[in-house]
């Protein structure tokens, strides 16, 4: 009997960046609000600060994409095949289903009620 080993992949996890740029957000909207409950922010300054989680949010998403490389997101390609495109004398299965038969030259008038007008 043969027995294989599974190669356990170690180290980090991808990071799914949007899952991230949210939670970064809402924790600084939750920070935000905390401050202005606690009446260390007035009126005034919220105008600057409610923006912050935003930006920082996006500036997680940012350094998180630059992070994980650009490996993520490109694709592997082995080699490459020419595409083949049928030439005039090459007959496609499209060509062999119409025959001059199958070509419409006049339509038909149907005869409705008056009432399906």
């Amino acid at each position: 009997m043969s027995t294989t080993q599974i190669e356990r992949q170690t180290g980090r996890h991808p990071v799914n960046v949007g899952h991230l740029v949210m939670g970064i957000a809402f924790l600084g909207l939750v920070g935000v609000w905390a401050l202005i409950q606690s009446d260390t922010v007035d009126g005034s300054e919220v105008r600057w600060l409610l923006p912050v989680p935003w930006v920082l949010a996006g500036l997680a998403g940012l350094l998180a994409i630059g992070i994980s490389g650009s490996k993520r997101w490109t694709t592997r390609q082995t080699g490459w095949v020419p595409a083949t495109e049928p030439t005039a004398t090459e007959p496609t299965a499209y060509d062999d289903d119409i025959t001059t038969d199958d070509i419409t030259t006049d339509t038909t008038v149907l005869e409705t009620d008056e009432e399906n007008r």
